[in-house]
Order: structure tokens, then sequence, then C-alpha cells
């Protein structure tokens, strides 16, 4: 194979930047099709990529591609990624994976031993200031404790679902991916303001060796904010995800007399890096970069933190 045969499913607000990148890497992927089922996005979908067929059903065009990008709402993503996998495609799908633990054990079974990439876009991942902080956090002292913020203005999308899966999915992978002590319990409230699911939540998370995180979401605040701390018995490590900014406080004084230290990281354009490596996988014969694991692990996350709010009550956390 010298180029995987690709389609977009979804064509609403990140399915357009998907067939971007898709058209982005001419030489590793030919753009066969857009899949989307409603008529106005049909015709804008026409309209911005003339060269790919644009169908209603991902049925019409199955034996005509390599792999797919599901981009569709999360509520579609279980019965795509299945159809998907037991025709033997390649599969990027977009954080969660699915919507619950029953549907994660189903994909877990269909997925064993299937010889596709199964990549997740936990896009949060691909942030520079990770690359400069991993290694640091996943030696730090314990306890630690560890703060998220992540809210924003009311935007109008993404309301199929609730905080929790569109937002908080984010964080909870990345306390999985950057940190050692795994989550063990979890416990949530929250609010529903603007829609019938909850549009702000609270999380605290308890971990191993007594370290814990508190995350907060929510969809209806009056500014936006996206930022991770770190604090243990080596100091403090702020990173703020809008400002492209790392903060460092230690117990000494930097050498020029100050006590916080400032660092300005690079921005990166993760969707064109996820693509990068999901071809890079399928071409390569190389495991996913964010993989069945990894999604399986987040959506776990994402349910138990659920039932927490749904029951008031402390739920236990059993990863894979």
């Amino acid at each position: 194979m010298n180029k995987v045969r690709v389609a977009v499913i979804g064509y609403g607000h990140l399915g357009k930047w998907h067939c971007q990148k898709v058209e982005a890497h001419p030489d590793v992927a030919e753009f066969v099709a857009i899949v989307e089922k409603f008529p106005a996005g049909q015709e804008a979908a026409r309209a911005a990529h003339p060269k790919a067929r644009v169908v209603g059903d991902i049925k019409e065009i199955i034996n005509d591609i390599d792999a797919a990008f599901v981009v569709s709402p999360t509520s579609t993503h279980f019965e795509l990624v299945k159809y998907l996998l037991e025709n033997n495609k390649h599969v990027f799908c977009e954080k969660p994976l699915c919507s619950n633990d029953n549907e994660a054990e189903a994909l877990k079974k269909v997925a064993t031993d299937k010889k596709v990439v199964l990549q997740v876009g936990h896009s949060e991942r691909f942030h520079e200031a990770w690359d400069k902080l991993r290694t640091k956090f996943q030696n730090l002292p314990t306890p630690y404790t560890v703060r998220i913020n992540r809210v924003a203005p009311f935007k109008g999308r993404a309301t199929d679902v609730d905080v929790v899966q569109d937002l908080a999915i984010h964080d909870l992978d990345l306390l999985l991916h950057l940190f050692k002590q795994k989550p063990l319990e979890v416990s949530a409230h929250g609010f529903k303001i603007r829609t019938p699911k909850w549009d702000h939540a609270s999380l605290h998370i308890k971990m191993e060796n007594d370290c814990e995180a508190f995350i907060v979401v929510g969809r209806n605040s009056v500014k936006e904010m996206r930022d991770l701390e770190v604090i243990s018995k080596e100091g403090m490590v702020t990173v703020d995800l809008f400002t492209n900014k790392i903060y460092e406080a230690t117990s000494s004084t930097y050498d020029d007399g100050t006590f916080v230290k400032e660092e300005i990281y690079g921005k990166r354009d993760h969707l064109l890096l996820e693509h990068k490596n999901f071809y890079a996988s399928i071409l390569g014969n190389l495991p996913a970069i964010i993989g069945l694991r990894d999604g399986l692990n987040a959506v776990h996350l994402v349910d138990s933190v659920l039932k927490a709010m749904d029951t008031r009550k402390s739920v236990t956390v059993k990863l894979g």
C-alpha cells in the first residue's frame, strides 16, 4: 500500500478540520469520500471538497476505502467503529471512543486480533508542554496534587453529550498519560444549566499513594480557561494552555533573583500530528500512538464520573 484510501465520517465543526488535514497529506492519503447524512452538510462538503465523493452512508463506500475518520456525534461512535472494525478497516475515532463501559467491552471483543490500526483522538496529548514536563511529572515524589480547569462560555455545539464526555475526558486522559499514580476512586457533582445534560462538573479523583486530582469543566462560564497545576514537596508547576506558558516555582531562587520561572513553548497543529501518526502506523505496520486501551480507559473514567454525579456517591475505578 503506497497511499491510504480515506473517508471522513461527519462534516460538522470538527469534521471540516479533519477533511482539511486529509488533503494536507497527499503523499500518503487518497481522499475518497465524505460521509454526511444531512443535505445541508452534503452540499457544503461538495463545495469545499469537489474531488471527494459525498455519500449519506458509510456502507456506500466501505469497499473503496482502507481507513475512516469517525468525526460524527458521540452517540454514533460505537456503531460506526464496530462496523468499520468488522470490515477490517483502519479507524481513527475522535474522543470518546464510545459512550459507556458496556459499549467499550463490546468494542474490545470486536477489536481483538484485528490486524488494523485503531487510533483515538485524544488531541490534548500533543501539546509541546508535555514533551518538556511528562518525565518530570512521571517522577514526582508522592503525594502530589493536580488541579485542572477547562471552562468556556457556551458555544452551542456538542450538546448531544454532557460536559464530562465533551470536555472532562481530555483531562481524565491527560491524568493517565502524564502521571504514574493511577486513579482509584472518583466523586463528582455538577449543574445542568443550558441543556438537560451536565453543563458544569467538579471532579475529585483519589489516586495511588495519597495523590489526588481536582478537575473543573464547564461550558457556561463567563470566560475561557485551560490550565493544569501540579504541586508537590518539590514546588509548583502551572501550565497555561491558552498562552502557551509554563510557570515553575521550586524551593530555590533562580539565577536572576526571582522565585518563579516562566517559559514559553510553541504551538502545534494537533490534528495534523494525529493524521501524520495515523498514516505512519498504517503504512509502517506500527501500533497506534493512542490506541484501544487508552480509549477504553478514558471511557471507563468518564462512565465512573457520570455514575458518581448521578448517585452523589464515590465510585471505584477499575482500569484495564
